[in-house]
């Protein structure tokens, strides 16, 4: 199915504050009718127009990029791979996210539940056949839950925002690039060249990027031996690398898999960015639908999944204001994390047919278990 509509330029400058949301719309084929403004008035990830967020979010991708260094990453990769203590179901997973709000998106201050059903909702009127989509797009950003006490309270600057490689040069398109100056990394000669410690063509498998809840997510699914398509662990753990997918940077370290499933990241983008509204999904309506997909993938709606480990009391610092919800991102650097080593992670995905265009996965969820834990 091929999908047609003209982006605005994202990241960027606007040519004018507000637009007429009512008069100005994009339609998918499927008549999902995507909006050329966000819910503010404004154009959809412009982080520069005057708004009602633009400070909070300048402030949170300071801090971002100046504590986001290569050593912290492994440290966080390590921690939160164990996945060996938090038990809940997908959908209670999904139901604590009502307590978060993103505070890197200049697009929308609604819970994050919201968010997540829009987002499948929109898919599912386009691909109505390709079910693994639609558990995708519900499942895409639980790993915001890393905000929440019960898996350790992380900031918001290490959970949400757009991610980027660590290792190696940050590259100018990604979003408020002026704060990286701040970040130990940039200054030093073994991480601030072009490949740093990697090489041409290694595959995004082998890179380390920035952490947050795509690759605390994708470490739930692909720890507890998933079947799901490579397709939907890459849009998983990449949907938030706007550099690759929106601006082309960092594609001499892709190999030809990774080109493969950007495609699919690609068309995921259109419904993750574009569906964002204040118009409220029917939770109760739609319910039984993701449940029955859940039933299907885990054999039971309501099973219990191994998470998390809680690894450490986080220090709270004078200023800073509650992590997991609306509070501000704090003025001063924060790493307050024990020190640990992991080896650099290795490949992960498995080939992919060879196709010019992408073509869908296995639409039958039954035909291959989706787990978040081992048993």
């Amino acid at each position: 199915m091929t999908i047609l509509i003209d982006r605005p330029e994202l990241g960027v400058e606007a040519g004018s504050d507000k637009i007429d949301n009512a008069e100005n719309a994009m339609v998918l084929d499927g008549g999902f009718v995507v909006p050329q403004a966000n819910s503010f008035g404004h154009t959809f990830r412009d982080y520069h127009v005057e708004s009602e967020r633009q400070q909070g979010v300048e402030n949170f991708y300071r801090v971002n990029h100046i504590n986001q260094t290569y050593d912290f990453v492994k440290r966080m990769r390590e921690e939160y791979g164990k996945l060996n203590k938090m038990e809940m179901s997908i959908w209670e997973c999904c139901e604590l996210l009502n307590d978060v709000i993103d505070e890197s998106d200049p697009d929308l201050d609604e819970p994050q539940i919201e968010h997540l059903l829009q987002t499948a909702e929109a898919i599912r009127k386009d691909y109505p056949d390709e079910d693994w989509l639609h558990l995708t797009g519900l499942i895409h950003d639980l790993g915001k839950v890393l905000l929440h006490p019960g898996f350790g309270e992380l900031p918001q600057w290490a959970t949400v925002g757009d991610t980027f490689p660590v290792g190696c040069a940050f590259d100018k398109s990604v979003v408020h690039y002026k704060y990286f100056e701040g970040n130990p990394d940039y200054h030093n000669p073994e991480y601030n060249t072009k490949y740093g410690v990697y090489s041409e063509g290694c595959g995004l498998s082998n890179v380390m990027l920035s952490w947050g809840h795509d690759d605390y997510m994708y470490l739930v699914a692909k720890e507890n031996n998933t079947t799901l398509p490579p397709a939907a662990l890459f849009i998983i753990r990449y949907h938030s690398f706007y550099a690759l997918h929106k601006s082309g940077a960092y594609k001499h370290l892709m190999n030809e898999e990774d080109a493969e499933n950007l495609k699919w990241l690609q068309i995921f983008n259109k419904y993750d960015l574009y569906s964002k509204s204040k118009v409220r999904v029917d939770v109760e309506k739609v319910k039984p639908y993701y449940l029955s997909l859940i039933e299907k993938v885990w054999k039971m709606a309501e099973r219990h999944l191994n998470w998390a480990e809680k690894p450490f009391n986080r220090v709270v610092h004078p200023g800073e204001v509650s992590p997991g919800g609306r509070g501000v991102a704090s003025e001063a650097p924060l790493n307050p994390y024990l020190k640990v080593t992991v080896s650099q992670p290795g490949p992960y995905f498995q080939p992919p047919a060879s196709n010019q265009h992408p073509q869908p996965p296995p639409s039958k969820l039954d035909s291959f278990p989706f787990m978040f834990s081992q048993r």
